[in-house]
C-alpha cells in the first residue's frame, strides 16, 4: 500500500479528533516532525506505534486499509480492542517488517494472517495470545517469556533460535518445524504437535502434559527433563539423546525408536503395542514400566 494513502488517513483521523500534530506526537512520545512525515507519506509508523495510534485516534487498524471508509464518510469506526487486531488481507495487506527488532512488552494478541518474518529479533514478555501465526518463519531469534497460548502456529518454522520460558498452551503446532533451536522451560500443555518435526536442537525443562503427538518426529534432538503423559501414535525418535526423560501413563503406538541408548528413559505405568515394545527392547530400554497392549 502507498504510504501517501496511509498518511492521508492519519491526517483525516487526527483532524476529526481535533488533535494537532504536536499533541499527537506528545501522546506517542515522538517528534512532531515524525507525524508530519507520516501524513506527507514520507515514512510509516512501526507496528507498535500503529497500535497506539489507532487507540488514540479511536479507529480500528483496518481503517488504514485502502478499501476501508475514511472518517469523513460518516461510517462509524470503533476503537481497536486487542481481540480485534486484524490486518487487511489480499493485495491491500500492510506489509510489516518485523525483522531485526527488539520487542519488549508488546501485545500482538489476536493478530490474524501474520505471515511475515520475525528474523534476527529479540522478543521479551510479548503476547501473541489467540493469534494466527500459521506459516510464520522465526529465524535466529531470542524469544524469552512470551505468551503464544491458544495461537495457531501450524506450518511455522522456528530455525536457529533460542526459546526460553515461553507459553505455548493449547497451541496448534501442526506440521511446524523446530530446527537447530534450543527450547528450554517452555509450557506446551495441550499443544497439538501433529506432523511436527523437532530436529538438530534441544528441548528441555518444559511441560509436555497432554500434548497431541501424532506423526511427530524427533531427529538428532537433545531431550532432557521432560515428562510425556499422553498418547504417541506413529511417532519417531531417531538419533536422539535423552537425559531424565519420563513417559508416565503414556500409550505408545507404532512409535519408532532408533537411538544409541534408551537407558536414560523411564517408563511408569505405560502401554505399548508389540512393534514399539520391540523397538524399545532393541534399544535396551528398561521395560519394567510398560505393559503390552492386548
Amino acid at each position: 500500500m502507498e504510504t501517501k494513502i496511509i498518511g492521508n488517513k492519519i491526517a483525516e483521523a487526527r483532524k476529526k479528533n481535533t488533535i494537532s500534530q504536536a499533541q499527537l506526537a506528545e501522546r506517542l512520545f515522538i517528534s512532531p516532525q515524525a507525524v508530519g512525515k507520516w501524513e506527507r507519506g514520507e515514512s510509516l509508523p512501526d507496528i507498535i506505534t500503529f497500535n497506539r495510534l489507532a487507540k488514540i485516534l479511536g479507529v480500528d487498524l483496518n481503517y488504514f486499509s485502502e478499501d476501508f471508509p475514511s472518517v469523513g464518510t460518516g461510517t462509524a469506526v470503533s476503537p481497536v480492542e486487542s481481540s480485534e487486531l486484524d490486518f487487511p488481507s489480499g493485495k491491500n495487506k500492510l506489509h510489516w517488517d518485523m525483522s531485526r527488532g527488539n520487542w519488549v512488552d508488546a501485545d500482538f494478541s489476536g493478530l490474524k494472517d501474520l505471515h511475515e518474518k520475525f528474523s534476527s529479533s529479540n522478543m521479551k514478555n510479548c503476547r501473541f495470545i489467540g493469534s494466527d501465526l500459521s506459516g510464520l518463519l522465526l529465524k535466529s531469534n531470542n524469544i524469552d517469556r512470551c505468551d503464544f497460548s491458544d495461537s495457531d502456529l501450524s506450518g511455522s518454522q522456528i530455525r536457529n533460535s533460542n526459546l526460553a520460558n515461553n507459553q505455548f498452551k493449547n497451541c496448534s503446532l501442526r506440521d511446524a518445524e523446530f530446527s537447530g533451536s534450543h527450547v528450554s522451560g517452555c509450557d506446551f500443555t495441550g499443544a497439538d504437535f501433529t506432523g511436527a518435526l523437532i530436529k538438530s536442537g534441544g528441548l528441555e525443562k518444559g511441560s509436555m502434559s497432554q500434548v497431541i503427538l501424532k506423526r511427530t518426529a524427533f531427529h538428532a534432538a537433545y531431550l532432557a527433563d521432560l515428562v510425556f503423559d499422553s498418547t504417541l501414535e506413529d511417532c519417531s525418535f531417531e538419533n536422539c539423546s535423552f537425559a531424565r526423560v519420563t513417559f508416565q501413563n503414556a500409550t505408545l503406538v507404532n512409535t519408532f525408536f532408533k537411538c544409541r541408548s534408551l537407558k536414560r528413559i523411564k517408563f511408569i505405568d505405560c502401554q505399548a503395542d508389540r512393534m514399539t515394545y520391540e523397538f524399545l527392547k532393541n534399544g535396551r530400554a528398561d521395560l519394567s514400566g510398560i505393559t503390552l497392549i492386548a
